[in-house]
């Protein structure tokens, strides 16, 4: 056990990792969607959607910036969380998508997604975020 025990002077350096990783994931999803903005509602994409989507095109980047930077971190990260619930719920009553399907994709990636940002929202920024400089924690 003592070589385990032994990483846990790391767990701000993981922090730092899961942070980078989950922000830079959402950001190049959530960037692209700003093109929907000049879009119309169509027989495809009912104007609903399309302001679900307009929605997630601030809502993905700017928590993803909150997480790379470690601002308001486990806000940002709660955020993400309700989006991935949100799109995880799409998939299985829109898509009819299982959590993993033989030849096609389940929706294992987006829970994926949702579990790290929870363990994000409960566990903080750690020592390497902006959180520790401006509010101290």
């Amino acid at each position: 056990m003592g070589f385990f025990a032994s990483f846990h002077q790391y767990s701000d350096v993981a922090l730092l990792l899961l942070r980078l990783t989950l922000g830079t994931i959402f950001l190049l999803h959530g960037l692209p969607k700003r093109g929907l903005w000049s879009a119309q509602p169509s027989d495809r994409m009912p104007a609903s959607m399309l302001r679900n989507l307009r929605v997630l095109s601030i809502a993905e980047p700017a928590g993803a910036l909150g997480l790379i930077f470690g601002f308001l971190t486990q806000l940002a990260a709660l955020g993400l969380v309700i989006v991935m619930l949100g799109a995880i719920q799409f998939l299985t009553s829109k898509v009819h998508r299982k959590f993993k399907e033989e030849n096609a994709p389940g929706w294992e990636f987006e829970f994926m997604l949702m579990m790290v940002a929870l363990a994000l929202a409960i566990m903080g920024g750690g020592k390497y975020a902006l959180d520790r400089v401006v509010f101290g924690i």
